[in-house]
């Protein structure tokens, strides 16, 4: 009896120091020495890293994991013709939870070209790709097991903007779904426009919503955009004037709240401003400017207005912060410094939502992409 006790204190002991640690997928350009997509175990006491495998593939610029955590979608950010596929395209991966291994399972032409945004419904059967270079988003259906199929739908925008060098024509820069799945939500910077498509959740076939867009300030160039926790209030990034634009959000509509600058009063150069996430608490929101600034914003969120206030700046301690994220357990912040080959690991302050330098860095070429598979 006491031997039998002892083995089973025993194997008690043995699951729960077996845990499983999140995993850290790092997407990457590869035009330098990157080889595609890495995945690390990440410590969320010590916020230290192992590298467990890396999964070889072009441009892996954006990722999106499948609500069950099997598949991983990367798009393949091109303008040429590769391994068949003509323009960009979106690869499916199996994942293998056991050794953080990624195994490529299909690719489908994106639609267009140079593809910088996947997403996947929480339903598991549509994949949306945007599609920057081409002004184009495209539809997916899931056939099996996370494969995808080809493209059964792609939407062309039309249009262009006032600043000619950037704005000669539409760039889709993400697709971005609602928090039922039943809206599409693409931020297009070329148009200054925040498309709204309605999603048949039989045929995944999108149709125009009653509300079918937003127009933004022209010139400001919209580019991502973020839902709150409380799904009343919505925030999009425009890259080129550098504000957030907060929005209440009911049922697909938006209603215009606020739009507020994200660069500090002092700045002077060019502004690039990139990501945008709301704190998993709901409390602040962060969102990253490249090019000169190399600095994340960091605002209070008015719970019942959902109005944004600064509440300071933070140096990316790097150059060029294209994407950043919260690790699970949300006191850390994961910083994708493109140009200088790291992510910057901070602590999130969760009751002031500022950040502090861990002196924590994780050393991968031209990283610009950060997900989390727990």
């Amino acid at each position: 009896m006491r031997t039998t006790i002892l083995l089973l204190s025993l194997f008690s002991f043995t699951l729960a120091t077996a845990q499983k640690k999140p995993y850290l997928l790092v997407g990457t350009y590869t035009s330098g020495k990157s080889k595609g997509i890495y995945v690390y175990s990440f410590d969320e006491k010590n916020a230290t890293v192992d590298l467990l495998s890396t999964a070889p593939i072009k441009n892996p610029s954006y990722l999106a994991v499948s609500p069950d955590k099997k598949t991983v979608y990367s798009v393949v950010e091109t303008a040429d013709t590769t391994d068949g596929v003509v323009g960009g395209g979106v690869t499916a991966f199996s994942f293998d939870a056991t050794n953080g291994k990624l195994t490529a399972m299909n690719t489908q032409a994106s639609g267009g070209t140079n593809p910088c945004y996947v997403s996947v419904t929480k339903s598991e059967k549509w994949v949306f790709a945007a599609n920057y270079s081409s002004g184009t988003l495209s539809e997916f259906p899931v056939i099996d097991n996370g494969n995808i199929g080809a493209a059964s739908q792609t939407i062309a925008h039309t249009g262009t903007g006032p600043n000619k060098n950037r704005q000669e024509g539409p760039h889709v820069h993400s697709t971005v779904l609602s928090p039922d799945d039943n809206y599409l939500f693409v931020p297009n910077l070329g148009i200054d426009k925040v498309m709204i498509y309605r999603i048949n959740s039989a045929t995944g076939k999108l149709t125009p919503a009653p509300q079918p867009f937003v127009a933004t300030a022209p010139g400001s160039g919209p580019r991502h955009f973020d839902f709150a926790p409380n799904k009343r209030f919505a925030y999009l990034m425009e890259e080129m004037s550098g504000d957030v634009v907060t929005y209440g959000y009911n049922n697909g509509s938006l209603k215009q709240l606020q739009s507020i600058s994200s660069i500090p009063d002092n700045f002077k150069g060019n502004v690039g401003a990139a990501d945008i996430h709301v704190s998993p608490d709901g409390k602040f929101l962060y969102c990253s400017n490249r090019d000169d600034g190399n600095t994340i914003t960091i605002f209070s969120i008015n719970q019942q207005t959902g109005k944004l206030k600064v509440a300071g700046h933070q140096s990316t301690l790097g150059k060029t912060p294209r994407n950043f994220n919260f690790d699970p357990s949300g006191n850390f912040l994961l910083v994708a410094n493109q140009n200088s080959d790291n992510i910057v690991i901070f602590k999130i302050n969760k009751k002031t939502g500022l950040l502090t330098d861990t002196d924590k860095r994780i050393e991968v070429p031209n990283p610009v992409c950060v997900k989390w598979i727990f």
